[in-house]
């Protein structure tokens, strides 16, 4: 257990309210975004859906007073993750969205690639280890 930095905590808080909002607009917007962005409709509205827990699950954390280095690691591999993934799939093929949905993807890498670093500054800026 650690005790999180304010920065560390804001940080959090800051991913789970980007993450609530676009699980609100992927979830519910999903077919009305597909065609603007030439992305599956199906893809957008589970991307959404993913993204309601992981802001329950990042908004809940970010609001502890200690936390466990393991989650909030968790939290910054995985946003890593979900940045180079947003990446790989421009590139991948997989999908061909137009410009507006290139924009779209690049735009949330480049916030969820910041997050991350500033989730890892908070981290490195917080207290040790907890005694047991």
């Amino acid at each position: 257990m650690i005790h999180p930095s304010l920065f560390l905590r804001r940080a959090l808080q800051a991913d789970a309210i980007f993450s609530g909002v676009s699980a609100v607009l992927l979830t519910l917007g999903g077919p009305a975004f597909a065609p603007l962005t030439n992305l599956p409709a199906g893809l957008l509205r589970e991307t959404g859906l993913f993204l309601v827990a992981y802001a329950a699950f990042v908004g809940w954390l970010g609001t502890r007073a200690t936390m466990l280095r393991a989650l909030v690691m968790i939290v910054i591999a995985g946003n890593a993750a979900w940045t180079l993934a947003s990446i790989a799939l421009l590139f991948s093929g997989a999908v061909t969205p137009n410009l507006l949905g290139e924009a779209a993807i690049a735009m949330q890498a480049i916030v969820v690639g910041v997050l991350a670093e500033l989730q890892y500054i908070g981290l490195r800026r917080s207290s040790g280890e907890l005694a047991a």
